[in-house]
Protein backbone atom coordinates (compact mmCIF):
# COMPACT_ATOMS: atom_id res chain seq x y z
CA UNK A 1 0.00 0.00 0.00
CA UNK A 2 1.03 3.62 -0.46
CA UNK A 3 1.73 5.81 2.57
CA UNK A 4 -1.68 7.45 2.12
CA UNK A 5 -3.48 4.11 1.89
CA UNK A 6 -1.73 2.91 5.04
CA UNK A 7 -2.63 6.14 6.84
CA UNK A 8 -6.29 5.86 5.76
CA UNK A 9 -6.45 2.27 7.05
CA UNK A 10 -5.69 3.31 10.63
CA UNK A 11 -8.48 4.04 13.10
CA UNK A 12 -7.54 7.30 14.80
CA UNK A 13 -8.02 7.91 18.50
CA UNK A 14 -9.93 11.09 19.47
CA UNK A 15 -7.41 13.82 20.21
CA UNK A 16 -8.68 14.21 23.79
CA UNK A 17 -7.48 10.64 24.44
CA UNK A 18 -4.03 11.53 23.14
CA UNK A 19 -4.03 14.61 25.36
CA UNK A 20 -5.07 12.54 28.37
CA UNK A 21 -2.07 10.24 27.83
CA UNK A 22 0.22 13.19 28.65
CA UNK A 23 -1.90 14.62 31.43
CA UNK A 24 -4.04 17.10 29.49
CA UNK A 25 -7.76 17.43 30.10
CA UNK A 26 -10.35 18.25 27.46
CA UNK A 27 -10.48 21.82 28.76
CA UNK A 28 -6.72 22.19 28.23
CA UNK A 29 -7.01 21.69 24.46
CA UNK A 30 -8.16 23.99 21.67
CA UNK A 31 -9.78 21.66 19.16
CA UNK A 32 -9.37 21.72 15.38
CA UNK A 33 -11.83 18.94 14.60
CA UNK A 34 -11.70 15.45 16.14
CA UNK A 35 -8.03 14.67 15.64
CA UNK A 36 -6.08 17.93 15.95
CA UNK A 37 -5.71 20.45 18.75
CA UNK A 38 -3.65 23.44 19.81
CA UNK A 39 -1.88 23.39 23.18
CA UNK A 40 -2.02 26.73 25.09
CA UNK A 41 1.36 28.20 25.99
CA UNK A 42 0.70 28.30 29.75
CA UNK A 43 0.88 24.49 29.86
CA UNK A 44 4.64 24.62 29.30
CA UNK A 45 6.22 24.24 32.74
CA UNK A 46 9.95 25.10 33.10
CA UNK A 47 10.27 23.12 36.33
CA UNK A 48 8.70 20.05 34.70
CA UNK A 49 11.32 20.12 31.92
CA UNK A 50 14.23 19.43 34.26
CA UNK A 51 15.79 15.97 34.07
CA UNK A 52 13.73 15.15 30.96
CA UNK A 53 15.53 13.52 28.01
CA UNK A 54 15.80 15.23 24.61
CA UNK A 55 16.82 12.95 21.73
CA UNK A 56 18.05 14.50 18.47
CA UNK A 57 17.62 12.66 15.16
CA UNK A 58 19.81 13.75 12.24
CA UNK A 59 21.27 12.07 9.15
CA UNK A 60 24.22 11.67 6.85
CA UNK A 61 24.33 13.81 3.70
CA UNK A 62 21.06 12.86 1.99
CA UNK A 63 20.03 11.73 -1.45
CA UNK A 64 17.32 13.91 -3.11
CA UNK A 65 14.41 11.85 -1.64
CA UNK A 66 15.88 12.01 1.90
CA UNK A 67 16.94 9.19 4.21
CA UNK A 68 13.97 8.90 6.55
CA UNK A 69 14.70 11.16 9.55
CA UNK A 70 11.03 11.92 10.15
CA UNK A 71 10.00 8.29 9.65
CA UNK A 72 12.74 7.16 12.04
CA UNK A 73 11.79 9.81 14.62
CA UNK A 74 8.14 8.70 14.63
CA UNK A 75 9.01 5.00 14.79
CA UNK A 76 11.52 5.62 17.57
CA UNK A 77 8.89 7.47 19.60
CA UNK A 78 6.46 4.55 19.23
CA UNK A 79 9.23 2.09 20.14
CA UNK A 80 10.22 4.05 23.26
CA UNK A 81 6.60 3.96 24.40
CA UNK A 82 6.50 0.23 23.72
CA UNK A 83 9.45 -0.37 26.04
CA UNK A 84 7.79 1.65 28.80
CA UNK A 85 9.26 5.13 28.26
CA UNK A 86 6.74 8.00 28.19
CA UNK A 87 7.71 9.69 24.93
CA UNK A 88 6.41 12.42 22.61
CA UNK A 89 7.76 13.09 19.12
CA UNK A 90 8.15 16.78 18.22
CA UNK A 91 8.46 17.59 14.52
CA UNK A 92 8.30 20.35 11.91
CA UNK A 93 5.22 21.04 9.80
CA UNK A 94 5.37 20.16 6.09
CA UNK A 95 5.58 22.90 3.47
CA UNK A 96 3.06 22.70 0.62
CA UNK A 97 5.80 23.40 -1.94
CA UNK A 98 7.57 20.04 -1.57
CA UNK A 99 4.22 18.26 -1.04
CA UNK A 100 3.10 19.29 -4.53
CA UNK A 101 6.62 19.20 -5.96
CA UNK A 102 9.14 16.35 -5.86
CA UNK A 103 9.52 15.18 -2.24
CA UNK A 104 5.87 14.65 -1.36
CA UNK A 105 4.56 14.88 2.20
CA UNK A 106 6.60 15.08 5.38
CA UNK A 107 4.47 13.16 7.85
CA UNK A 108 6.67 10.06 7.91
CA UNK A 109 6.12 6.93 5.84
CA UNK A 110 4.85 3.37 5.86
CA UNK A 111 3.79 2.35 9.38
CA UNK A 112 5.69 5.22 11.01
CA UNK A 113 3.51 8.24 10.28
CA UNK A 114 1.79 11.05 12.14
CA UNK A 115 -1.96 11.33 11.63
CA UNK A 116 -4.22 12.64 10.15
CA UNK A 117 -1.69 12.50 7.31
CA UNK A 118 -3.78 14.43 4.76
CA UNK A 119 -4.52 17.32 7.11
CA UNK A 120 -0.92 17.62 8.31
CA UNK A 121 0.35 17.82 4.72
CA UNK A 122 -2.44 20.13 3.47
CA UNK A 123 -2.93 23.38 5.44
CA UNK A 124 -2.99 21.62 8.85
CA UNK A 125 -4.14 24.24 11.40
CA UNK A 126 -3.27 27.27 9.27
CA UNK A 127 0.09 28.12 10.86
CA UNK A 128 1.86 28.61 7.52
CA UNK A 129 -0.95 30.86 6.27
CA UNK A 130 -0.63 33.05 9.37
CA UNK A 131 3.15 33.30 8.93
CA UNK A 132 2.62 34.21 5.28
CA UNK A 133 0.17 36.97 6.22
CA UNK A 134 2.46 38.40 8.91
CA UNK A 135 5.36 38.44 6.45
CA UNK A 136 3.31 40.09 3.73
CA UNK A 137 1.82 42.64 6.12
CA UNK A 138 5.34 43.89 6.78
CA UNK A 139 6.03 43.96 3.03
CA UNK A 140 2.87 46.04 2.49
CA UNK A 141 3.81 48.43 5.32
CA UNK A 142 7.26 48.92 3.82
CA UNK A 143 5.91 49.78 0.35
CA UNK A 144 3.22 51.97 1.89
CA UNK A 145 5.85 53.96 3.79
CA UNK A 146 7.99 54.35 0.68
CA UNK A 147 4.89 55.74 -1.07
CA UNK A 148 3.88 57.98 1.86
CA UNK A 149 4.12 61.78 1.63
CA UNK A 150 3.50 62.79 5.24
CA UNK A 151 4.74 59.88 7.39
CA UNK A 152 7.68 58.69 5.35
CA UNK A 153 10.74 57.35 7.15
CA UNK A 154 12.81 58.11 4.04
CA UNK A 155 13.44 54.45 3.27
CA UNK A 156 15.78 53.93 0.34
CA UNK A 157 13.84 51.37 -1.72
CA UNK A 158 17.10 50.14 -3.25
CA UNK A 159 18.27 48.93 0.17
CA UNK A 160 15.11 46.94 1.00
CA UNK A 161 15.67 43.17 0.76
CA UNK A 162 12.42 42.05 2.45
CA UNK A 163 10.36 39.88 0.10
CA UNK A 164 6.84 38.57 0.07
CA UNK A 165 6.25 34.85 0.62
CA UNK A 166 3.82 32.12 -0.34
CA UNK A 167 3.78 28.42 0.53
CA UNK A 168 4.11 27.03 -2.98
CA UNK A 169 6.88 26.20 -5.43
CA UNK A 170 6.53 28.94 -8.07
CA UNK A 171 9.71 29.87 -9.92
CA UNK A 172 7.91 32.62 -11.87
CA UNK A 173 7.73 34.72 -8.69
CA UNK A 174 11.43 34.65 -7.79
CA UNK A 175 12.06 38.09 -9.30
CA UNK A 176 9.26 40.55 -9.95
CA UNK A 177 8.60 44.29 -10.31
CA UNK A 178 6.06 45.88 -7.98
CA UNK A 179 4.57 49.38 -7.94
CA UNK A 180 3.58 49.61 -11.60
CA UNK A 181 0.46 51.48 -12.67
CA UNK A 182 1.29 55.12 -12.05
CA UNK A 183 1.37 57.23 -8.89
CA UNK A 184 -1.46 55.31 -7.22
CA UNK A 185 0.28 51.97 -7.73
CA UNK A 186 3.24 52.67 -5.47
CA UNK A 187 6.92 53.17 -6.19
CA UNK A 188 8.25 50.75 -8.82
CA UNK A 189 11.06 48.52 -7.55
CA UNK A 190 12.46 45.06 -8.04
CA UNK A 191 11.63 42.44 -5.42
CA UNK A 192 10.34 38.85 -5.40
CA UNK A 193 8.79 35.97 -3.48
CA UNK A 194 10.35 33.36 -1.21
CA UNK A 195 8.62 30.19 -0.06
CA UNK A 196 7.00 30.60 3.38
CA UNK A 197 9.36 28.14 5.09
CA UNK A 198 12.29 30.42 4.13
CA UNK A 199 10.72 33.51 5.72
CA UNK A 200 12.45 35.13 8.68
CA UNK A 201 9.01 35.15 10.34
CA UNK A 202 9.13 31.34 10.33
CA UNK A 203 12.57 31.39 11.96
CA UNK A 204 11.35 33.92 14.52
CA UNK A 205 8.24 31.91 15.41
CA UNK A 206 10.42 28.85 15.97
CA UNK A 207 12.91 30.62 18.24
CA UNK A 208 10.48 32.77 20.24
CA UNK A 209 9.64 31.54 23.74
CA UNK A 210 6.51 33.62 24.44
CA UNK A 211 4.49 36.56 23.07
CA UNK A 212 6.81 39.23 24.50
CA UNK A 213 9.82 37.52 22.94
CA UNK A 214 7.91 37.12 19.67
CA UNK A 215 7.08 40.84 19.49
CA UNK A 216 10.62 41.86 20.36
CA UNK A 217 12.03 39.62 17.64
CA UNK A 218 9.47 40.83 15.08
CA UNK A 219 10.32 44.43 15.90
CA UNK A 220 14.01 43.65 15.43
CA UNK A 221 13.66 42.63 11.78
CA UNK A 222 16.19 44.63 9.75
CA UNK A 223 14.52 46.21 6.72
CA UNK A 224 17.15 48.44 5.11
CA UNK A 225 18.44 51.98 5.27
CA UNK A 226 17.13 55.51 4.83
CA UNK A 227 18.65 57.77 2.19
CA UNK A 228 20.94 59.18 4.89
CA UNK A 229 22.12 55.64 5.81
CA UNK A 230 20.12 55.25 9.02
CA UNK A 231 19.13 51.59 9.67
CA UNK A 232 15.40 50.85 9.64
CA UNK A 233 13.78 48.02 11.60
CA UNK A 234 10.20 46.70 11.67
CA UNK A 235 9.68 48.47 15.00
CA UNK A 236 10.26 51.80 13.23
CA UNK A 237 7.13 51.02 11.20
CA UNK A 238 5.33 49.96 14.41
CA UNK A 239 4.64 46.65 12.67
CA UNK A 240 5.36 44.15 15.44
CA UNK A 241 2.03 44.39 17.27
CA UNK A 242 -0.16 43.66 14.26
CA UNK A 243 2.21 40.96 13.03
CA UNK A 244 2.13 39.24 16.42
CA UNK A 245 -1.67 39.48 16.45
CA UNK A 246 -1.76 37.54 13.17
CA UNK A 247 0.37 34.87 14.86
CA UNK A 248 -1.74 34.58 18.03
CA UNK A 249 -2.81 31.00 17.22
CA UNK A 250 0.16 30.02 15.07
CA UNK A 251 2.48 30.41 18.08
CA UNK A 252 0.65 27.56 19.87
CA UNK A 253 2.01 24.05 19.11
CA UNK A 254 -0.22 21.43 17.48
CA UNK A 255 -1.07 18.07 19.05
CA UNK A 256 -1.74 15.03 16.81
CA UNK A 257 -0.90 11.33 17.07
CA UNK A 258 1.44 8.69 15.69
CA UNK A 259 0.20 5.48 14.10
CA UNK A 260 1.02 3.83 17.40
CA UNK A 261 -1.48 6.12 19.13
CA UNK A 262 1.21 8.16 20.89
CA UNK A 263 1.40 11.96 21.18
CA UNK A 264 3.04 14.00 18.45
CA UNK A 265 3.59 17.76 18.63
CA UNK A 266 4.10 19.39 15.24
CA UNK A 267 4.98 23.07 15.00
CA UNK A 268 6.84 25.34 12.59
CA UNK A 269 8.96 24.38 9.64
CA UNK A 270 12.01 26.51 8.75
CA UNK A 271 14.24 25.14 5.99
CA UNK A 272 17.67 23.94 7.14
CA UNK A 273 19.66 25.28 4.20
CA UNK A 274 18.61 28.89 4.92
CA UNK A 275 17.36 28.86 8.54
CA UNK A 276 17.69 26.66 11.64
CA UNK A 277 15.80 23.66 10.19
CA UNK A 278 13.98 22.49 13.29
CA UNK A 279 10.63 22.80 15.06
CA UNK A 280 9.85 25.57 17.52
CA UNK A 281 11.46 26.08 20.91
CA UNK A 282 7.95 26.31 22.34
CA UNK A 283 7.01 22.87 20.94
CA UNK A 284 10.22 21.22 22.16
CA UNK A 285 9.79 22.63 25.67
CA UNK A 286 6.11 21.71 25.66
CA UNK A 287 7.06 18.12 24.87
CA UNK A 288 9.59 18.12 27.70
CA UNK A 289 6.92 19.49 30.06
CA UNK A 290 4.45 16.74 29.23
CA UNK A 291 6.57 13.60 28.78
CA UNK A 292 9.81 12.05 30.01
CA UNK A 293 11.44 11.64 26.59
CA UNK A 294 11.18 13.85 23.50
CA UNK A 295 12.35 12.74 20.07
CA UNK A 296 12.96 15.57 17.61
CA UNK A 297 14.69 15.90 14.24
CA UNK A 298 16.79 18.52 12.47
CA UNK A 299 16.63 19.02 8.72
CA UNK A 300 18.97 17.55 6.08
CA UNK A 301 22.35 16.19 7.26
CA UNK A 302 24.10 16.80 10.57
CA UNK A 303 26.28 19.46 8.92
CA UNK A 304 23.21 21.64 8.32
CA UNK A 305 20.16 21.15 10.54
CA UNK A 306 21.82 19.53 13.53
CA UNK A 307 24.72 22.00 13.72
CA UNK A 308 22.20 24.86 13.70
CA UNK A 309 19.93 23.03 16.14
CA UNK A 310 22.83 22.83 18.58
CA UNK A 311 24.72 26.10 18.03
CA UNK A 312 21.64 28.31 17.61
CA UNK A 313 18.46 26.75 19.02
CA UNK A 314 19.94 24.88 21.98
CA UNK A 315 22.23 27.75 23.03
CA UNK A 316 19.39 30.27 22.68
CA UNK A 317 16.83 28.15 24.55
CA UNK A 318 19.08 26.42 27.09
CA UNK A 319 18.43 22.94 25.71
CA UNK A 320 20.83 19.98 25.68
CA UNK A 321 20.23 16.62 23.96
CA UNK A 322 20.80 13.52 26.06
CA UNK A 323 21.30 11.30 23.00
CA UNK A 324 21.55 11.56 19.22
CA UNK A 325 20.60 9.30 16.32
CA UNK A 326 22.30 9.43 12.92
CA UNK A 327 20.06 8.04 10.19
CA UNK A 328 21.77 6.39 7.23
CA UNK A 329 20.76 4.15 4.36
CA UNK A 330 22.84 1.82 2.23
CA UNK A 331 21.53 3.79 -0.76
CA UNK A 332 22.83 7.13 0.52
CA UNK A 333 26.18 5.66 1.49
CA UNK A 334 26.58 4.19 -2.01
CA UNK A 335 25.45 7.50 -3.53
CA UNK A 336 28.35 9.15 -1.70
CA UNK A 337 30.56 6.40 -3.06
CA UNK A 338 29.72 7.88 -6.49
CA UNK A 339 27.20 5.19 -7.45
CA UNK A 340 24.54 6.72 -9.70
CA UNK A 341 21.18 7.46 -8.13
CA UNK A 342 19.50 4.98 -10.46
CA UNK A 343 21.77 2.15 -9.26
CA UNK A 344 22.05 2.75 -5.51
CA UNK A 345 19.44 0.06 -4.77
CA UNK A 346 21.68 -2.58 -6.39
CA UNK A 347 24.37 -4.50 -4.46
CA UNK A 348 27.70 -2.68 -4.72
CA UNK A 349 30.14 -3.42 -1.89
CA UNK A 350 32.92 -1.31 -3.43
CA UNK A 351 30.63 1.71 -3.84
CA UNK A 352 29.48 1.28 -0.25
CA UNK A 353 33.08 1.11 0.96
CA UNK A 354 33.92 4.36 -0.85
CA UNK A 355 30.84 6.13 0.53
CA UNK A 356 31.33 5.16 4.18
CA UNK A 357 33.66 8.16 4.57
CA UNK A 358 30.56 10.38 4.60
CA UNK A 359 29.11 8.43 7.52
CA UNK A 360 32.47 8.56 9.31
CA UNK A 361 32.67 12.35 8.99
CA UNK A 362 29.17 12.87 10.38
CA UNK A 363 29.94 10.62 13.36
CA UNK A 364 33.14 12.61 14.00
CA UNK A 365 31.13 15.83 13.85
CA UNK A 366 28.63 14.56 16.42
CA UNK A 367 31.42 13.63 18.80
CA UNK A 368 32.76 17.21 18.58
CA UNK A 369 29.59 18.31 20.40
CA UNK A 370 30.03 15.62 23.10
CA UNK A 371 27.08 13.71 21.68
CA UNK A 372 27.23 9.92 21.71
CA UNK A 373 25.39 8.84 18.58
CA UNK A 374 23.59 5.67 17.61
CA UNK A 375 23.62 4.99 13.87
CA UNK A 376 20.14 3.96 12.70
CA UNK A 377 20.41 2.09 9.41
CA UNK A 378 17.03 2.69 7.74
CA UNK A 379 16.30 -0.68 6.16
CA UNK A 380 14.94 -1.20 2.65
CA UNK A 381 13.71 -4.51 1.25
CA UNK A 382 16.57 -6.18 -0.59
CA UNK A 383 19.39 -4.55 1.40
CA UNK A 384 22.25 -7.09 1.22
CA UNK A 385 23.30 -8.62 4.56
CA UNK A 386 26.95 -8.28 3.61
CA UNK A 387 26.61 -4.53 3.09
CA UNK A 388 24.79 -4.16 6.41
CA UNK A 389 27.74 -5.87 8.08
CA UNK A 390 30.12 -3.46 6.35
CA UNK A 391 28.31 -0.57 7.99
CA UNK A 392 28.23 -2.35 11.35
CA UNK A 393 31.99 -2.98 11.20
CA UNK A 394 32.62 0.68 10.39
CA UNK A 395 30.50 1.76 13.37
CA UNK A 396 32.43 -0.59 15.66
CA UNK A 397 35.71 0.95 14.48
CA UNK A 398 34.28 4.42 15.21
CA UNK A 399 33.21 3.30 18.68
CA UNK A 400 29.49 3.89 18.15
CA UNK A 401 26.51 1.55 18.21
CA UNK A 402 24.42 0.66 15.17
CA UNK A 403 20.84 -0.52 14.97
CA UNK A 404 18.79 -1.69 11.99
CA UNK A 405 15.58 0.31 11.78
CA UNK A 406 12.54 -1.25 10.11
CA UNK A 407 9.94 1.30 11.19
CA UNK A 408 8.60 1.88 7.65
CA UNK A 409 7.61 -1.78 7.51
CA UNK A 410 6.87 -2.55 11.18
CA UNK A 411 6.22 0.78 12.91
CA UNK A 412 7.52 1.03 16.46
CA UNK A 413 8.09 -2.72 16.56
CA UNK A 414 10.85 -2.23 14.00
CA UNK A 415 12.88 0.02 16.30
CA UNK A 416 12.85 -1.77 19.65
CA UNK A 417 16.61 -2.36 19.55
CA UNK A 418 17.20 1.27 18.57
CA UNK A 419 14.90 2.47 21.37
CA UNK A 420 16.70 0.37 23.99
CA UNK A 421 20.10 1.67 22.90
CA UNK A 422 18.92 5.29 22.84
CA UNK A 423 17.14 4.98 26.19
CA UNK A 424 20.26 3.55 27.85
CA UNK A 425 22.48 6.35 26.50
CA UNK A 426 19.90 8.98 27.52
CA UNK A 427 19.52 7.61 31.03
CA UNK A 428 23.27 7.39 31.59
CA UNK A 429 24.07 10.84 30.15
CA UNK A 430 24.50 13.62 32.72
CA UNK A 431 26.70 16.01 30.71
CA UNK A 432 25.67 18.96 28.56
CA UNK A 433 26.62 19.19 24.92
CA UNK A 434 29.50 21.49 23.94
CA UNK A 435 28.72 24.24 21.37
CA UNK A 436 31.15 24.50 18.49
CA UNK A 437 31.83 28.22 19.01
CA UNK A 438 31.15 31.14 21.32
CA UNK A 439 28.69 33.75 20.05
CA UNK A 440 31.10 36.47 21.20
CA UNK A 441 33.70 35.44 18.63
CA UNK A 442 34.07 37.53 15.48
CA UNK A 443 31.79 36.64 12.56
CA UNK A 444 34.77 35.42 10.55
CA UNK A 445 35.91 33.17 13.39
CA UNK A 446 32.46 31.63 13.76
CA UNK A 447 32.12 30.94 10.04
CA UNK A 448 35.64 29.53 9.87
CA UNK A 449 35.04 27.21 12.82
CA UNK A 450 31.93 25.66 11.26
CA UNK A 451 33.41 25.42 7.78
CA UNK A 452 36.68 23.82 8.87
CA UNK A 453 35.46 21.61 11.73
CA UNK A 454 32.09 20.45 10.36
CA UNK A 455 32.43 20.68 6.58
CA UNK A 456 36.15 19.86 6.48
CA UNK A 457 37.14 22.95 4.47
CA UNK A 458 40.78 23.85 3.96
CA UNK A 459 40.09 27.59 3.92
CA UNK A 460 37.31 30.19 3.63
CA UNK A 461 37.18 32.89 0.98
CA UNK A 462 35.12 36.05 1.45
CA UNK A 463 34.04 37.88 -1.69
CA UNK A 464 34.14 41.68 -1.87
CA UNK A 465 30.38 41.74 -1.17
CA UNK A 466 30.80 39.51 1.89
CA UNK A 467 33.52 41.82 3.23
CA UNK A 468 31.23 44.82 2.78
CA UNK A 469 28.51 42.90 4.61
CA UNK A 470 30.91 42.18 7.49
CA UNK A 471 31.63 45.89 7.87
CA UNK A 472 27.90 46.69 7.81
CA UNK A 473 27.19 44.03 10.46
CA UNK A 474 29.85 45.50 12.73
CA UNK A 475 28.50 49.05 12.25
CA UNK A 476 25.03 47.83 13.24
CA UNK A 477 26.41 46.08 16.34
CA UNK A 478 25.13 42.68 15.21
CA UNK A 479 28.46 40.84 15.09
CA UNK A 480 27.74 38.87 18.28
CA UNK A 481 24.91 36.92 16.66
CA UNK A 482 25.44 33.22 15.78
CA UNK A 483 25.92 32.19 12.16
CA UNK A 484 23.33 30.17 10.23
CA UNK A 485 25.32 29.17 7.17
CA UNK A 486 23.32 28.67 3.98
CA UNK A 487 24.83 25.74 2.10
CA UNK A 488 23.83 22.90 -0.19
CA UNK A 489 22.54 19.81 1.59
CA UNK A 490 23.92 17.53 -1.12
CA UNK A 491 27.55 17.74 -0.03
CA UNK A 492 29.61 18.40 3.07
CA UNK A 493 31.21 21.16 0.99
CA UNK A 494 29.52 24.14 -0.68
CA UNK A 495 29.73 22.34 -4.03
CA UNK A 496 26.83 19.87 -4.54
CA UNK A 497 28.95 17.79 -6.92
CA UNK A 498 31.56 16.92 -4.29
CA UNK A 499 30.21 13.73 -2.72
CA UNK A 500 31.62 11.49 0.02
CA UNK A 501 34.07 13.33 2.25
CA UNK A 502 35.58 16.17 0.23
CA UNK A 503 39.04 17.44 1.16
CA UNK A 504 41.25 20.40 0.23
CA UNK A 505 38.29 22.56 -0.78
CA UNK A 506 37.60 26.23 -0.15
CA UNK A 507 34.23 27.49 1.08
CA UNK A 508 33.30 30.75 -0.61
CA UNK A 509 31.07 33.15 1.34
CA UNK A 510 29.33 35.25 -1.31
CA UNK A 511 27.37 37.54 1.02
CA UNK A 512 26.09 37.67 4.58
CA UNK A 513 22.44 38.45 5.19
CA UNK A 514 21.07 39.85 8.43
CA UNK A 515 18.21 38.12 10.23
CA UNK A 516 18.32 40.36 13.29
CA UNK A 517 14.79 39.48 14.37
CA UNK A 518 15.47 35.77 14.30
CA UNK A 519 18.77 36.45 16.02
CA UNK A 520 21.32 35.13 13.55
CA UNK A 521 23.41 36.01 10.52
CA UNK A 522 23.15 34.08 7.24
CA UNK A 523 26.44 33.62 5.37
CA UNK A 524 25.47 32.55 1.84
CA UNK A 525 27.62 29.91 0.12
CA UNK A 526 26.80 28.62 -3.37
CA UNK A 527 23.40 29.09 -4.97
CA UNK A 528 20.65 28.76 -2.36
CA UNK A 529 17.09 28.44 -3.64
CA UNK A 530 14.48 30.21 -1.51
CA UNK A 531 11.69 29.82 -4.00
CA UNK A 532 11.89 26.31 -5.48
CA UNK A 533 10.30 25.39 -8.79
CA UNK A 534 8.10 22.43 -9.60
CA UNK A 535 9.67 19.40 -11.34
CA UNK A 536 8.78 18.38 -14.89
CA UNK A 537 6.04 16.10 -13.52
CA UNK A 538 4.89 17.58 -10.19
CA UNK A 539 3.43 15.37 -7.49
CA UNK A 540 0.30 17.53 -7.75
CA UNK A 541 -0.75 15.90 -11.04
CA UNK A 542 -1.31 12.58 -9.24
CA UNK A 543 -3.60 14.01 -6.55
CA UNK A 544 -7.39 13.99 -6.55
CA UNK A 545 -10.44 14.04 -4.27
CA UNK A 546 -13.67 12.10 -4.78
CA UNK A 547 -17.32 12.89 -4.16
CA UNK A 548 -16.99 11.75 -0.53
CA UNK A 549 -14.02 14.00 0.17
CA UNK A 550 -11.54 11.12 0.09
CA UNK A 551 -8.09 12.30 -1.05
CA UNK A 552 -5.89 10.13 -3.28
CA UNK A 553 -2.41 10.43 -4.74
CA UNK A 554 -0.82 12.24 -1.79
CA UNK A 555 2.65 10.77 -1.35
Amino acid sequence: MTDLEIAQSITLRPIEEIGASIGLSRDDLEFYGKYKAKIPLHLSEPDAQKEKKLILVSAISPTPPGEGKTTTSIGLCDALNQIGRKCTVVLREPSLGPVFGIKGGAAGGGYAQVLPMEDINLHFTGDFAAIEKANNLLAALIDNNIQSRHHSLGIDARSVLWKRVMDMNDRALRRIIVGLGGTTGGVPRETGFDITAASEIMAILCLAENFDDLKQRLGGIFIGFTFDKKPIYAKDLKAQGAMAALLKDAIKPNLVQTMGGNPAIIHGGPFANIAQGTNSVIATKMGLSLSDYVVTEAGFGFDLGAEKFLDIKCVSAGLSPAAAVLVATLRAIKYHGEVSLTDVHKPNAEGLKRGLVNLEKHVENMLKFRLKPVVALNHFEGDPDGEIEQVRNTCEKLGVQMSISKVWELGGGGAIDLAEKVATISDENHTKFKPLYDWDWSVKEKISRVAKEIYGAEAIDFTAQAKRDLRKIERLGLDKLPVCIAKTQKSLSDNPKLLGRPKNFIVTVRQIEIAAGAGFLIPITGDIMRMPGLPEIPAAVHMDIDQNGEISGLA
